[in-house]
């Protein structure tokens, strides 16, 4: 398997970013579950992707392997996922049947997230054409040597439970399991300082 190269993102590349993104959550259960239609999910994604993660490209923390095959949109310390419009865009995207589930969920999220300084991965995709080739194992050892140099921990919340293994491996350890109602299991993962 060829190397693959991993290299910060500039601020003009956030829509390849999200595109990379939106081809690697298109069967996500906890996306799917949000927006069962791919009209709805094809609206809605770009906008949530862009909240939970623009603040990467402002920090140079949004890293990409060639090609743009894959994406990780980190947050270091301090930094965070734009709150009001996450709000924005589950209030205005989201079947009112799931909307007290949605908040509920995110109100278990937070209740998750360390209190201390660390690094938060919101969002981690490879294309599916690219899968397999080593890109999430790049991204990732390329965004933890920096957790390593900050000796700080790290933080995700795995939305597809065959992840899990993936973050395992790179020493995350899932802290319990957030599911509400219908909705599909959510695992929060810590990886303590090193």
């Amino acid at each position: 398997m060829k190397s693959q190269t991993v290299r910060v993102m500039a601020a003009a590349e956030e829509d390849l970013a999200v595109e990379t993104v939106m081809l690697a959550f298109a069967a996500d259960p906890m996306a799917r579950w949000t927006w069962p239609h791919a009209h709805q999910y094809l609206a809605a994604m770009p906008r949530m992707i862009r909240a939970f993660g623009s603040s990467a490209f402002s920090g140079g923390t949004a890293f990409c392997t060639d090609g743009y095959a894959g994406t990780a949109l980190w947050l270091s310390p301090g930094a965070h996922s734009d709150e009001e419009g996450l709000g924005t865009v589950l209030e205005t995207t989201v079947a009112r049947s799931l909307a007290p589930e949605t908040t509920a969920i995110f109100e278990q999220m937070a209740k998750y997230h360390p209190s201390e300084p660390h690094w938060y991965l919101p969002l981690i995709g490879v294309d599916p054409a690219h899968q397999g080739e080593g890109h999430g194992d790049a991204l990732m050892a390329y965004a933890l040597a920096r957790c390593d140099l900050d000796r700080a921990p790290a933080y995700l919340e795995s939305s597809n439970p065959r992840n899990i293994p993936f973050y395992r491996r790179y020493g995350f350890e899932p802290l319990g399991a957030i599911q509400v109602g219908s909705s599909p299991t959510l695992v929060p993962m810590l990886r303590r300082a090193r």
